[in-house]
């Protein structure tokens, strides 16, 4: 098979033949058709993430169909559909694992990053680690939802937020795009706050109720003319842009952060104390979540914006997600 490997933390990416990989007794081999291009690909590609041993395939956006299974899996089946995210599986024995929550596994590990991941044609992961996806969504459509998508809608239903409840999404790039759809779609009134006017008409576009164009208005206060966020969905790994909006929040409200800056976010204590408001933060999720956000993803018809390149295109797609010139997702259609 093609696969396309990191030889070293700096190295260039390799398109290689190697041996298709056969699945140990409890994981699945999956016959990868698309694989998503994330930001968190970096850490494996310039290194600098505890855990991460090379050579390494990258990946952790990945679907396709299972064609072969270890001989202790009975709960998946060859021709499933089926994807799998960040989450690579988790030891079942840990605290955490004993109270079901399995992504914040002390032992867990991650797709692409502990093991080889979606760049490729072909790749095993453990059976606990696989979510099924919907065949009313294409492989291209649904590979981000397994990173990006996952991690927006479980934010917002996380969130505490209602419907009918003010949700600002900070950020309109690869993970933003999607909070505006998921947000719109479960009943909140959808605020999308970005950098120019042409990110207005996107906005529109994926059905937001209101845009603040933060080059042309202060956000916290323009937020506050609107009665305050309910939540704030913060998807830009901006400190900057988060400390800017914070301020915007209402009476118990509440920023949830996903996306991650290099820098600390000042953010104004005094003012949070008084009106009871917080910061937090959410990471993606397990399987059974990522299988909610691929079935209210077909339901209700939210799919990514994504370019599409070629597996042996891996290094031109990676560029583009670094860059920010792909529009929003680069997925590799394999």
């Amino acid at each position: 098979m093609k696969a396309v490997v990191v030889e070293d933390a700096g190295a260039d990416f390799e398109t290689v033949e190697r041996d298709v990989p056969e699945p140990g007794p409890e994981e699945v081999r999956i016959d990868v058709e698309a694989c998503g291009i994330c930001h968190s690909d970096v850490f494996v590609k310039e290194g600098g993430y505890p855990g991460v041993t090379y050579p390494r395939v990258p990946g952790h956006e990945v679907v396709g169909r299972i064609d072969e299974t270890g001989e202790e899996v009975d709960e998946w089946e060859n021709g499933d559909y089926v994807g799998v995210g960040w989450h690579g599986g988790h030891c079942f024995t840990c605290g955490s694992c004993r109270e079901g929550d399995f992504i914040e596994c002390e032992n867990a590990g991650i797709t692409g990053l502990t093991h080889d991941g979606g760049y490729a044609e072909y790749m095993t992961a453990p059976r606990e680690s696989v979510a099924s996806v919907p065949e009313a969504l294409g492989p291209t459509e649904a590979a981000p939802i397994l990173c990006a998508g996952i991690t927006t809608y479980n934010a917002l239903r996380n969130s505490g937020a209602r419907p009918g409840d003010t949700v600002a999404v900070q950020g309109l790039g690869g993970l933003g795009h999607l909070g505006v759809q998921y947000a719109v779609e479960s009943g909140y009134e959808t605020i999308a706050l970005s950098r120019g006017p042409e990110k207005g008409e996107l906005a529109d576009e994926l059905g937001a109720d209101g845009y603040i164009d933060t080059e042309a208005e202060d956000p916290a206060e323009a937020l506050t003319d609107m009665g305050g966020a309910d939540v704030i969905l913060s998807t830009a790994p901006s400190a900057e842009a988060m400390a800017a909006v914070v301020g915007g929040l209402g009476v118990d409200g509440k920023m949830v952060a996903v996306g991650v800056p290099g820098e600390d976010v000042p953010v104004p204590v005094q003012q949070m104390i008084g009106a009871r408001q917080s910061v937090s933060g959410w990471p993606s999720g397990q399987p059974s979540d990522s299988e909610d956000a691929v079935e209210f993803s077909a339901l209700r018809d939210i799919t990514p914006m994504v370019d599409e390149y070629p597996l042996e295109e891996a290094s031109e797609a990676y560029e583009s997600m670094v860059s920010g010139e792909a529009r929003f997702r680069a997925v590799l259609d394999i």
